[in-house]
C-alpha cells in the first residue's frame, strides 16, 4: 500500500515538473523574439525533457508495481490515449528543442544575435499545441481511472 502511494506521488511531482517547465517556455516565449532570454529558455527545455523522462519511468513503475497491476492498464483505450497523447507531445517537442538549441549556440557565438521573427511564431505555436494536448491527459486519466473506456 505504501509502495502505491509512494509511486503515485513520484508520478504526480514528475508531472507538475513537467507542466511547469513547459509553462516555463510558454512565459518565456511570450516576451517576443527581441528580447528571447535563450539560454533560460534551453534550461528549461531541458528541465522538460528530464520531467517527460520522470513522468515515463514513474508512469511505468506504477503501471507495473502499483497495486492495480499492469493487467488493469494493458487493455484499457484511456490508457493508450494516455500513452498516445504523451508521445504525440514528445514528438512535438523536438521541433522548438532543435530551435532553441539552434538559437542558443547562435547567441553564444554571437552576443548580437536574435531570433528570426518566423521561427521564434513556430516555436512559440509548437509550445502553445503541446501545452493543449499536455491539457487532455489527465481527462484520459480520470476516464481510465474509473474504468468508463472498458465498455
Amino acid at each position: 500500500m505504501w509502495s502505491d502511494a509512494v509511486l503515485a506521488y513520484l508520478h504526480f511531482i514528475s508531472i507538475f515538473a513537467l507542466v511547469g517547465f513547459l509553462v516555463r517556455e510558454w512565459t518565456l516565449l511570450a516576451a517576443g523574439a527581441e528580447a528571447l532570454e535563450v539560454e533560460a529558455l534551453a534550461r528549461a527545455d531541458l528541465g522538460f525533457g528530464l520531467a517527460s523522462v520522470a513522468v515515463l519511468l514513474s508512469g511505468a513503475a506504477r503501471a507495473v508495481f502499483g497495486l492495480k497491476g499492469w493487467s488493469f492498464y494493458a487493455h484499457d483505450p484511456a490508457f493508450h490515449l494516455k500513452i498516445g497523447l504523451f508521445v504525440l507531445v514528445g514528438l512535438l517537442s523536438i521541433g522548438p528543442t532543435r530551435a532553441f538549441l539552434r538559437w542558443r549556440r547562435a547567441a553564444r557565438a554571437d552576443g548580437a544575435y536574435r531570433v528570426p521573427e518566423g521561427e521564434w511564431t513556430r516555436a512559440r505555436r509548437g509550445v502553445l499545441v503541446e501545452l493543449h494536448l499536455l491539457a487532455l491527459i489527465p481527462l484520459a486519466a480520470v476516464i481510465m481511472a474509473r474504468g468508463l473506456g472498458r465498455g
